[in-house]
């Protein structure tokens, strides 16, 4: 499946899709994110971890715009991004998921991803004309669901989704706006082990010139899906490396998988 064209300046080869420098944000008196500095590779898998409170989702709203920085810079392939608003980032390309998902429960899957699709267009605030004369967003919609796993289950409603279902669903509403840089808020969070199995197998099914950004508690997930993770610890970033780095790591043992350092001799 192709992502489609943003507004984006050209793409180089090398490029960072996505690059922090020196991002923060302040609270009163307590630094949620502290001078976090990244390059994500175009096409790559990243993945996030730290305990809870360490900042995750916070810097996740930076990077989609929901929240200022107090300091530091966003770009988006090379573009600053730092002060855009999230509308105008998911225009040029940046997609993201929630913690709590947001579907309209009430909706088909065919429905919902209709929606995501009309969105883009001009004539989105146009809701006078029966969704389905939008023959073409439709169309679009039934070949995402198709093409991502929940071809079958086109007209059941979101409600009747397992939750395991529904969590793919909204990463398909967030496909389908046809992102290029795609952050993933624990998308495994709750799922039963059977249901991880759906969600694991929908990310690796994922285009590869699509870059994922994924916070997530779950190794094996991680293991599965990304290639890099970076660590944050009280808003800092503590370490970057290889998921088999990262878990051999002394301190990322210490800080957020429990385990003691052992004593050097």
């Amino acid at each position: 499946m192709s992502m489609g064209a943003h507004e984006t300046p050209a793409r180089q080869d090398g490029q960072a899709a996505l690059r922090m420098t020196k991002l923060g944000r302040r609270f009163g008196g307590i630094d949620a994110v502290k001078d976090v500095s990244l390059a994500v590779p175009k096409g790559s898998r990243f993945g996030v971890i730290g305990p809870n409170g360490a900042g995750k989702t916070t810097m996740f709203n930076l990077l989609s715009g929901e929240l200022r920085p107090t300091s530091g810079r966003v770009e988006l392939f090379g573009r600053n991004i730092t002060r855009l608003a999230p509308n105008r980032r998911v225009a040029l390309g940046l997609g993201r998921t929630y913690q709590i998902t947001r579907v309209f429960r009430d909706l088909t899957v065919l429905e919902n991803i209709t929606l995501a699709v009309h969105g883009l267009r001009k004539s989105k605030l146009s809701m006078l004309r029966p969704w389905r004369s939008y023959s073409t967003a439709v169309e679009e919609a039934a070949n995402v669901a198709s093409t991502f796993g929940l071809g079958e289950r086109l007209n059941i409603t979101a409600e009747e989704l397992s939750h395991g279902e529904v969590r793919e669903l909204e990463v398909l509403l967030t496909l389908a706006q046809k992102p290029e840089v795609l952050l993933l808020d624990e998308p495994a969070a709750g799922l039963s082990p059977a249901e991880r199995v759906g969600i694991r197998a929908l990310l690796r099914s994922l285009p590869r010139e699509l870059t994922l950004v994924m916070i997530e508690h779950d190794m094996d997930v991680l293991r599965d899906v990304v290639e890099h993770v970076a660590v944050l610890h009280f808003g800092e970033l503590v370490m970057q490396g290889t998921v088999a780095e990262v878990q051999e790591d002394a301190t990322v043992q210490e800080l957020y998988l429990g385990k003691p350092k052992v004593a050097e001799s």
